[in-house]
């Protein structure tokens, strides 16, 4: 007997769910479980991986009962998550070296801050797609190589893996330390911020920089393919694991955005919108993360889509329900915001932790700007949707400049879409039709699509149209103002933004960054008149050779060199990152420190390391004058 269903397993940040899928699309049996949140320090927040992948099982094994499904009804597994959440775990026994740091964890502020401490946030943009921060996996998994002895002893030993929450559930479903596969899908890979976004592989020079060993990351695979089989679960014993998406993704694929120019937007404690962009991607110039859409074979084309995050949505509600009391349920803030007509003048900008896409501002702090004596909790409560409303027009404004597409619609889904009036003040503000989906469960949807395709179950990518109308189709949202009110309104809510910039300096706590004095302009000399006990040395010179291994913020031996000779560099990571071999550098304001009787050139905070452009007269490299080479008598 043929199966009758897909299985999609939707792991995401506070609960779990397993969905299983007819032929026709159509949702026949679902269970859910939350899972434990852990909470160790402020701005930490954790998960245990084994209680995510007992919730994964639970709820498969219910959803099967409820349905009546044994597994010989079921075609494959899909598995959709959320997105930058990262493992580490010791490949000889199978088990997590640590709990999993959340995507939404700020510890890694300090790593991130190094990362960027030279070339700046976007030094690796350019191949990955990813400026540094806290969110993408790299920064997670370099903060677990300097903080936690368990993963450095085991990546020093080769027992190490690295992986996203889809890897580990696929390594663990398909046994584990008994064959289980270490793997990743290109969606999520393109999250960790270490894959070349062009190449759609691990970006060695990136990897290298950051100080990642590519031996303890999983092989890249397409969305839709047999990555393993099931082993050692009795009740899914031998099915195919035929698919994985990032949840946004997943919601992109689900939401039949096949087509160029096609955007969902997903709206929950933030928002998530992304916009298919077709086979090449697509460098942001407006502040917008270049990300992989989706890829539905391993011979398929890649997808690609530019997407935009907003910090705070479904958050604003939560402020005005927990901490000014002015609704008592999260449904109430459409109820008391209908009772006006406007905000009566007042703009809230939602800053509570600075600015995401497209303007990058965390010194941004919230504001609401325009309050009389007339103000009440209704124009609050409008204020507050207005505000989702007007983020997600500054995204799709940036999606238009970065392409030059014409947008005709967004397709939208999350908790927030059942609030009638935020979708009509969507569409009032974009100027376009809002299409709210009757499939409730368009992310889960999406991974059920792509592990269907790779086992036959479903024929082609476009049978997602038939399933979404057979569902109830869109619920459209068209647009009611004109161009001049929509203008007029855009004037308001930018006005109020500017206002909201440089106010981080005001509180108490922020520690705004230490800007380096400007140092004078250098007089380089040649490396062949470096001498013991010299201080103030400016070089101009190539880069050699830089470390294999880069271990926390030790020091490191960098060699150089110019027409006159090489020296050997000890400089920390965050000094010589940016650097890349051929390429050259400035080192100014250095000091000679010796090293058992040999010369090393080292830059303390006084001094600085930057790139530099090639000399117009190019230079060969005297590699036969080594001066780090020479031993000096200590004193």
């Amino acid at each position: 007997m043929a199966p009758s269903y897909v299985l999609a397993i939707d792991q995401g940040t506070a609960s779990t769910r397993a969905i299983l899928f007819d032929k026709d699309g159509q949702v026949k049996a679902m269970e859910q479980q939350e899972f434990p949140q852990y909470y160790p320090q402020a701005g930490w927040t954790e998960h245990d991986p084994n209680e995510i992948l007992q919730s994964a099982l639970n709820c498969s094994e219910l959803a099967m009962k409820k349905a009546g499904a044994k597994k010989d009804d079921i075609a494959g597994i899909g598995i959709t998550n959320q997105r930058e959440t990262t493992v580490a775990w010791d490949k000889v026994s199978g088990e997590p070296l640590c709990r999993a740091i959340v995507w939404l964890d700020l510890r890694t502020a300090e790593t991130a801050a190094k990362l960027s401490s030279s070339g700046g946030k976007d030094r690796f943009r350019p191949k990955t797609g990813l400026p540094i921060s806290t969110y993408f996996s790299a920064v997670k998994m370099r903060w677990m190589l300097d903080h936690v002895a368990e993963v450095k002893k085991a990546a020093d030993e080769e027992r190490c893996c690295f992986g996203t929450i889809e890897s580990w559930l696929i390594y663990k479903l398909s046994g584990g330390t008994a064959g289980g596969v270490h793997v990743t899908d290109v969606s999520n890979a393109s999250r960790y911020m270490l894959m070349n976004i062009s190449t759609c592989k691990w970006d060695e020079t990136v990897c290298r920089q950051i100080g990642i060993s590519t031996s303890c990351l999983p092989s890249i695979k397409s969305n839709s393919e047999i990555y393993a089989h099931v082993k050692n679960v009795s009740y899914l014993e031998g099915l195919p694991i035929s698919g994985a998406l990032g949840d946004q993704h997943a919601a992109l694929l689900g939401h039949a955005c096949l087509d160029v120019g096609t955007s969902k937007n997903t709206y929950g404690t933030g928002c998530f919108m992304l916009l298919n962009t077709g086979f090449d991607p697509v460098p942001s110039k407006q502040g917008l993360l270049t990300t992989v859409g989706y890829k539905l074979s391993p011979e398929d084309k890649t997808t690609y889509a530019l997407e935009g995050s907003v910090a705070c949505a479904g958050r604003v509600v939560q402020w005005l329900r927990d901490n000014l009391g002015i609704i008592a349920s999260s449904k109430e803030v459409e109820i008391l915001a209908n009772k006006v007509e406007d905000t009566g003048g007042l703009t809230l900008i939602p800053a509570f932790s600075g600015l995401f896409a497209p303007h990058w501002r965390d010194d941004a702090r919230a504001v609401a700007v325009g309050m009389t004596l007339y103000t009440s909790k209704e124009h609050m409560c409008r204020a507050a949707l207005e505000s989702t409303a007007f983020q997600a027009v500054d995204i799709m404004e940036a999606m238009k400049q970065d392409t030059g597409l014409r947008l005709v619609d967004m397709r939208v889904d999350g908790g927030m879409t059942v609030n009638n009036l935020l979708m009509q003040m969507q569409a009032d503000a974009l100027g376009m039709p809002v299409l709210r989906s009757k499939m409730a469960e368009a992310t889960a949807l999406g991974a059920a699509l792509a592990a269907g395709l790779s086992v036959g179950f479903y024929h082609n990518k476009e049978s997602v149209r038939a399933m979404i109308e057979k569902a109830g189709g869109y619920e459209v949202f068209n647009s009611t103002t004109s161009t001049a009110a929509r203008q007029k309104m855009q004037s308001r809510w930018k006005d109020a933004l500017k206002r909201s910039f440089e106010l981080a300096k005001y509180d108490p706590n922020y520690k705004d960054e230490e800007k380096p004095k400007a140092l004078k302009k250098p007089r380089f000399v040649k490396v062949s008149t470096i001498k013991p006990e010299q201080n103030g040395l400016n070089l101009q010179v190539k880069v050699i050779k830089l470390p294999d291994v880069v271990d926390g913020e030790k020091l490191h031996e960098v060699i150089c060199g110019d027409a006159s000779g090489t020296v050997t560099l000890n400089l920390t990571p965050s000094q010589f990152l940016p650097c890349e071999a051929g390429t050259y550098i400035r080192v100014q304001n250095a000091k000679v420190r010796m090293k058992g009787g040999y010369i090393r050139v080292e830059v303390d905070k006084w001094g600085k390391v930057s790139s530099a452009e090639s000399p117009e007269a190019d230079f060969e490299v005297n590699l036969k004058n080594d001066v780090s080479a020479v031993e000096y008598e200590l004193k």
